[in-house]
């Protein structure tokens, strides 16, 4: 007689996923305990135990997962797009992850790629992450609950987002659609509960292919868009102040929306002014939504406004207009026939400056708000006296060379400091404290052009003999390297925020991770990666020569 045994059970209970205590006691008490047979478990991916009905068919049967790079130095490798003027061919787009499912973002940074051939490989060798699948499509995925996803565009992408490729590209929609819904963070959680999942752990969750074939049908007809945002934070953004692209739910296709005037449009058209274009303006290759694109034709009529040396002064200086008359005539002109006083008040209401004037956001709320809005990297620098009615300039950081520092101080600050001297003469209120003002921000500009530490620029990767001397600013190092001298130089008024008119959330402590032996300042440092160092002029000057001989120059 042979003695039949009952299945060998696995009884327990998903763990509530609030964090609040007193919430998980409560489930505790009433949630539904759960019964599975143990052999059964043995089929389920990596022999995860579940309870419930695991399918047998799995997304890992239709695509891949791949695991996105690291450099192991992110402050060296990686910049924000808006840190360059034009992205070179040392620089390749850079995704990262989506910030909520089905959102069009995740396209802000930059990888320092150098053609495969420069120090990234050097650090990293050939075995760089997600590399095989750079060019394909595919749908990015956080690895963090809950999982957003978005379209991957095929450039390289960062190791907070795994791209899920499809082996056959017929099912992208199909597949874009299931990591878009809240079915596939539900199924994620039912074989894995960790805040953070492994790349592969993305493709063992259960998927019916003829179920979102369907949903992608009706959500989709006419397949997946190209690009489209109105986020300026984004590669992919058109560049039009108020040109908006949108989804059209009826027609199931992206379409142009109605003229924006919400709170990035003023400095979305101040970056314009200065002369700054977004990379989609630059990129003619870049895939973009039809209607994204046409914005981008439509930036050009906004061209002649921009400065041609980056330089525009809040006070009308130098026989130039004032920084608000000429932002003005920019607004017009990308409005059109619906640009008015109204449209105006709305901008300024928008930018949390209600009932006042365009000139008094400028002088205000401009650096502050544009600080933010660009994490901390300003591309726009406002240097100022210190003064509410004194000298104040908007510069574009990208073209702010050696020679146009110059340009800023004996002839734009030159220009003031002359009419202040005049209207002291003449008896005018304020005039004497307004060229006292301005004499000492001259000095502080000397100071930067000449760079003596401590007003030195200091790039922990360089060795001294390429360390700049005087304002030499490389871009290719970051804002938060180049601006260092403007916001340690004496404070004008905020502290610690120099000439500037805000202070960005900057710091220079070190970063995280140890340099190699092989690092210009492994032995100075003792491995650390210092940021906040200085070297004289003289020191700098003395390392050029010897290595300038032993060039042989």
């Amino acid at each position: 007689m042979v003695a039949i045994l009952p299945p060998t059970l696995v009884s327990g209970i998903i763990e509530p996923l609030h964090k609040d205590s007193s919430e998980k006691a409560t489930q505790l008490l009433t949630v539904e305990i759960k019964s599975v047979e143990q052999a059964i478990q043995l089929g389920n991916p990596d022999a995860r135990i579940v309870f419930g009905q695991f399918s047998d068919e799995r997304l890992e049967k239709y695509a891949d997962s791949y695991q996105g790079l690291t450099s192991g130095d992110n402050n060296r490798f990686f910049n924000f797009f808006w840190e360059i003027a034009v992205i070179s061919e040392e620089w390749s787009l850079l995704q990262g992850a989506a910030s909520a499912a089905g959102k069009n973002d995740g396209h802000e940074q930059i990888l320092l790629w150098e053609n495969g051939s420069g120090a990234l490989v050097d650090v990293l060798g050939q075995g760089v992450k997600g590399r095989p699948i750079w060019g394909r499509n595919g749908v990015t995925v956080r690895q963090i609950r809950p999982y957003p996803s978005t379209i991957y565009v095929g450039s390289p992408y960062e190791m907070s987002c795994a791209v899920i490729v499809p082996k056959n590209e017929k099912h992208l929609a199909a597949i874009y659609n299931f990591c878009a819904s809240e079915a596939f963070s539900s199924a994620i959680g039912e074989i894995d509960q960790k805040l953070n999942v492994t790349n592969a752990t993305l493709v063992k969750v259960p998927f019916d292919l003829d179920y979102w074939t369907k949903v992608a049908e009706e959500k989709h007809p006419h397949g997946l868009p190209s690009s489209y945002t109105e986020d300026p934070t984004q590669w992919i953004f058109h560049g039009h102040p108020c040109g908006s692209v949108v989804w059209d739910e009826k027609h199931k296709w992206v379409a142009e929306g109605p003229l924006r005037n919400g709170d990035t449009v003023l400095q979305i058209a101040v970056a314009r002014l200065l002369g700054y274009r977004w990379p989609a303006e630059m990129d003619t290759d870049m895939e973009l939504a039809d209607e994204q694109r046409e914005w981008v034709k439509r930036c050009e009529a906004l061209l002649p406004f921009a400065d041609d040396d980056g330089i525009v002064c809040i006070p009308p200086v130098r026989g130039e207009a004032s920084a608000a008359d000429r932002l003005l005539n920019l607004l017009a002109s990308a409005y059109g026939d619906a640009w008015s006083n109204d449209v105006l008040a709305e901008l300024l209401k928008s930018a949390g400056h209600a009932g006042k004037t365009l000139e008094t956001w400028l002088r205000d709320k401009f650096f502050t708000q544009h600080c933010k809005l660009f994490q901390s990297r300003p591309f726009i620098w406002q240097i100022w006296d210190g003064l509410p009615d004194g000298f104040s300039v908007l510069v574009n950081y990208h073209k702010l060379d050696r020679k146009n520092l110059e340009t800023l101080i004996y002839t734009y600050l030159g220009d003031w400091i002359g009419r202040q001297k005049q209207d002291k003469n003449n008896g005018i209120d304020g005039a004497e404290e307004r060229l006292a003002a301005a004499e000492a921000l001259k000095k502080k500009l000397e100071q930067i052009l000449e760079g003596e530490a401590p007003y030195d620029i200091f790039v922990r990767w360089k060795p001294i003999e390429q360390q700049p001397i005087g304002w030499e600013p490389d871009l290719n190092d970051g804002v938060r390297l180049n601006i260092r001298p403007f916001m340690t130089v004496a404070d004008v008024k905020k502290k610690d925020a120099g000439i500037l008119r805000d202070k960005p959330n900057i710091k220079w402590s070190k970063d995280r991770g140890k340099d190699v032996e092989s690092a210009p300042w492994f032995h100075t440092f003792g491995g650390e990666r210092i940021n906040d160092h200085h070297l004289t002029l003289a020191d700098k000057r003395a390392a050029r020569e010897q290595s300038n001989e032993g060039k042989g120059v």
